[in-house]
């Protein structure tokens, strides 16, 4: 099998193109317009649909499903009735580290938005997860993640209140949950368990996001546990598919 040389380690093997050579060809002007995405700034224009259909001598529709799937790819993102390119995505580390430290070890500003903080007699699953009594009860805060203003993600984070009595009045909503936890109620992380799926948003998830229903999302579910090994939040994320990646670091495990 041919590797170009100079193939990034990460992109498809053959630039997903089949041994027998024959592409749609829809996907040859993704792989040419991809090119030229290269070279644009974040926030730069792409030529219009028209201009790239004549550029690459092709339907105005084939530019149109190349163009879908760079959107979803999150190569470019629409901006009026044009599209730019869309920049780098985040990074986000799969650890005990909330999402304000991962957003600003990439330079982006983080931020939330406040949906809804509700107290409410918690029912059966919840209380299984959070280590409690059916009936006790929970808090359940809502928000919209932001980076630089952009929403990129929508967050439920589930605690009891008898954790955190006075989450209404003496929590800013816009801030890290974990710095709260830590410098107001010295409460520390010491584990928790994640699972992530890919997923369609809800109508209303995709309306609070500002994203169109049919766009990929990362879901991920967090149990956590403080360092005493006691239950403390349930948490349950979306994250942008076009906007988001996760990295992990991995070591050698014994008997692997």
């Amino acid at each position: 099998m041919d590797y170009p040389n100079d193939q990034h380690p990460g992109a498809p093997v053959r630039a997903g193109i089949p041994e027998h050579g024959r592409i749609p060809k829809y996907y040859a002007v993704k792989a040419r317009i991809s090119g030229l995405v290269d070279g644009l700034a974040e926030g730069q224009p792409l030529p219009t649909e028209r201009d790239l259909a004549e550029r690459y001598e092709v339907a105005r529709e084939t530019v149109r499903q190349a163009l879908r799937e760079l959107v979803l790819e999150g190569r470019l993102r629409r901006a009026g009735r044009g599209t730019v390119a869309a920049g780098p995505k985040l990074e986000q580390p799969l650890a005990l580290a909330s999402y304000t430290e991962g957003v600003r070890r990439q330079g982006r500003t983080p931020g939330r938005t406040l949906i809804s903080l509700d107290r409410f007699p918690c029912p059966d699953a919840l209380a299984a997860e959070l280590g409690v009594e059916r009936g006790e009860p929970v808090w359940h805060l809502e928000r919209v993640l932001l980076a630089d203003d952009e929403r990129v993600g929508l967050e439920s984070t589930y605690v009891t209140v008898a954790r955190v009595p006075h989450l209404d009045s003496d929590f800013d909503p816009d801030s890290s949950f974990y710095a709260y936890l830590h410098q107001e109620l010295g409460i520390a992380f010491g584990a928790a368990e994640e699972r992530i799926e890919t997923v369609l948003a809800t109508p209303r998830e995709a309306l609070l996001i500002g994203t169109p229903p049919a766009l990929p999302m990362l879901l991920i579910h967090r149990s956590s546990r403080d360092i005493d090994g006691r239950r403390l939040e349930r948490v349950r994320t979306l994250y942008r598919g076009d906007r988001f990646s996760f990295t992990a670091r991995l070591g050698e495990q014994n008997g692997a």
